[in-house]
């Protein structure tokens, strides 16, 4: 008949809990910890000797053994928590400064890891979709004259278009009128005319980054928000081009089941124009309160360059031809991680933004 080699496992186990309790310091048990959990230990020797049982055996004893290593390990575990801790308050206890009615000590306060926000990653992969799909990245001011932000753009003053772009204005005490953008196609004007001056036509980029409207904050609407516009100007673009691009992205950036479809609207830098707009990923297009139960969300719009905006930066509308897109950043984020109410994403509050760390 063959002894089990577990046949005293217990009076091993009471054998090295003693051992532990016995440390008194820190480096007597770190000095024990071969003999007790590492490779010196009884129950390696233990865990090595159970070939020597019949396979039917071997599952039951087995199991005992992993039993028995784990209580042995979270005991050592603690004792060690245990003696830390007391070694680490010796140690403040002999730095300590005792400076009059006030005490220096040394306090370890934890630091949390922080991390870019949603909004900041969300630009990046946008950013990194369209430099896939052959665009350059452009960025331009947040303060721009009412030439780039308005008149470039065929919207002159008194145009009833203007207020649909309520903004925020900037006194600098000259006579121009200044304006924090509504929108970053003011860097479509900048960019034309550099590519005008340089003779650097044709052109493919994006341009991301911050904007600002008079509106009122709701699920969809923030007063400072985001977003992302492109510009393309060559030889021989047509609607057909500016669909295919929006459709390419959509797919690429929300999946294949969620779609595209522009709808006839009007911008007075573009015609044709349209607005942009993805099924609603909160519903799957069943309609809900996001999206006032239409099945469809809107991110920006979208049209061919009108030939006045052409001239205004000095390019020959009948040898180029391009077209323009913008869609919010924020709004891109609260459809790809499904956000209710868009007004998450400035409420600070933790309990939200760990769900993206």
């Amino acid at each position: 008949m063959t002894i089990s080699p577990l046949a005293e496992l217990s009076t091993h186990v009471t054998a090295l809990l003693n051992r532990i309790e016995q440390a008194v310091t820190l480096e007597e048990l770190l000095a024990e910890e071969p003999f007790i959990v590492g490779k010196r230990s009884i129950l390696s020797t233990l865990q090595k000797s159970l070939g020597a049982l019949a396979p039917e055996d071997r599952k039951d004893a087995g199991a005992q053994l992993q039993a028995a290593r784990r209580g042995v390990e979270e005991a050592y575990a603690t004792r060690r928590t245990m003696l830390e801790e007391a070694s680490r308050a010796l140690v403040l206890e002999a730095d300590r400064l005792d400076l009059g009615d006030v005490v220096v000590t040394s306090v370890s306060v934890p630091l949390a890891v922080g991390h870019p926000g949603i909004v900041a990653v969300t630009q990046r992969q946008l950013e990194d979709v369209f430099v896939t799909m052959g665009f350059a990245v452009s960025d331009g001011p947040e303060v721009e004259s009412d030439w780039y932000n308005f008149e470039a753009l065929n919207i002159p003053p008194a145009h009833p278009a203007r207020g649909l772009w309520d903004t925020f204005y900037v006194d600098l005490g000259e006579p121009e009128t200044v304006v924090l953008r509504t929108h970053t196609s003011p860097t479509q004007i900048h960019l034309m005319e550099s590519a005008v001056a340089s003779d650097s036509l044709p052109i493919h980029r994006v341009m991301p980054g911050r904007c600002y409207r008079r509106d009122t904050p709701d699920a969809r609407h923030l007063a400072a928000f985001h977003q992302i516009e492109g510009l393309v100007v060559d030889r021989g673009i047509t609607f057909a081009d500016l669909a295919g691009v929006i459709e390419t992205f959509t797919h690429a950036y929300f999946g294949a089941d969620i779609s595209s479809r522009l709808r006839p609207a009007f911008f007075p830098f573009t015609e044709p124009s349209a607005e942009f707009e993805i099924t609603c990923t909160i519903c799957r297009g069943e309609g809900c309160r996001t999206c006032s139960q239409t099945g469809w969300i809107e991110l920006g719009g979208c049209g061919m360059l009108d030939p006045a905006v052409l001239e205004a930066v000095g390019i020959d509308g009948d040898e180029w031809s391009g077209f323009a897109f913008g869609f919010g950043i924020d709004r891109c984020a609260q459809m790809r991680h499904q956000i209710a109410d868009m007004r998450a994403l400035i409420d600070n509050d933790v309990r939200f933004l760990r769900q993206f760390s």
